[in-house]
């Protein structure tokens, strides 16, 4: 990667770990709508494997 990309990859960090916490909160809460009583840890977890495969199988394409 050259170094303009690094820096301005660097710039952005918070802003992208930001996201991916609200995309797991967001999957976290649809979840709570269909299982009242959710284990939030392990759908953490889950939610956050699925983002995972998702972003290796976007990187595979």
């Amino acid at each position: 990667m050259a170094e303009i990309e690094k820096v301005e990859l660097a710039a952005h960090r918070s802003d992208i770990i930001e996201d991916v916490n609200n995309l797991i909160e967001k999957y976290r809460a649809i979840f709570g709508w269909d299982v009242p009583d959710i284990d939030e840890n392990l759908a953490n977890r889950l939610i956050l494997n699925e983002v995972r495969q998702a972003i290796d199988d976007i990187q595979n394409e």
